[in-house]
């Protein structure tokens, strides 16, 4: 392979780490010997800035940037600044949830800090600090980021309510299970690596992205060369230009190892 990354964009979960938030060893060496060559590591995540910082920190990742909230905020860490983020009006698109699904869990990320929610969230699922609020307090004002989650709902239903709502005014990602994210329109991973690149001066051409889920298309088709994990729906498989192992077979470590 000719191809060798300037840039490696790195999504978390189901990518990084498996379900129970465990690094492999097998990956941390990885992205060690890629810092090592002098190849720079962003991760690129749907996760709110804490839960994407203490990734960074457990990968002892260089002082750098990290892409959150799937494109929304953009942080730089050691200082820890948020250096952009994009906000957007999502009462409209909740509000039609919540119709068809009143009982949902609602989340608004708070940069930096963690999310304002209408009621707990299942264990381990959101992190940072947790505060309680009504939903129309919630929804007052432009956020980053907002997650749905309808636990006692069956994903697959889930899936088709959501698709068959009109979101057309969010951009919106749908989990594995009943999870909806929404963001700004027109902002994506890739709108957050674009940002990056432009920022360090490299080409889309020159980065490498490897991700799982719905919230990784964007960011496959943009780069340079885009992995999807061995577990990973057809429709990102689709958009990429290869396939790894899944995350239990340490599928991003034997793609990076293609450059050590």
């Amino acid at each position: 392979m000719t191809f060798r990354p300037k840039l490696v964009a790195l999504d978390v979960d189901g990518t990084l780490v498996d379900e129970r938030n465990a690094i492999s060893p097998a990956i941390a060496e990885a992205v060690r010997g890629l810092v090592d060559s002098g190849i720079t590591v962003v991760v690129s995540t749907g996760r709110a800035v804490p839960g994407a910082m203490e990734v960074c920190e457990r990968l002892h990742l260089p002082d750098g940037l990290a892409v959150c909230s799937n494109g929304a905020v953009l942080v730089g860490y050691r200082p820890l600044e948020v250096i952009h983020a994009v906000t957007f009006d999502a009462s409209e698109a909740v509000r039609r949830v919540l119709t068809e699904v009143p009982d949902a869990f609602v989340a608004v990320e708070e940069i930096g800090v963690g999310y304002r929610v209408n009621q707990p969230f299942p264990s381990g699922e959101i992190a940072g600090t947790i505060t309680i609020e009504d939903v129309d307090s919630l929804i007052s004002e432009p956020v980053t980021r907002v997650i749905i989650r309808a636990p006692s709902h069956n994903p697959h239903e889930f899936h088709e309510l959501v698709e068959g709502l009109g979101l057309t005014e969010t951009n919106y990602y749908i989990g594995y299970t009943a999870w909806l994210d929404l963001a700004p329109l027109g902002v994506s991973k890739a709108s957050g690596l674009a940002n990056v690149c432009e920022r360090l001066g490299i080409a889309a051409a020159d980065v490498l992205a490897v991700g799982d889920g719905h919230n990784d298309v964007e960011m496959l088709q943009w780069a340079g060369r885009g992995v999807a994990m061995g577990h990973a729906p057809d429709q990102l498989k689709n958009a990429a230009d290869a396939v790894t192992g899944t995350v239990h077979e340490d599928g991003l470590a034997t793609e990076l190892n293609r450059y050590l």
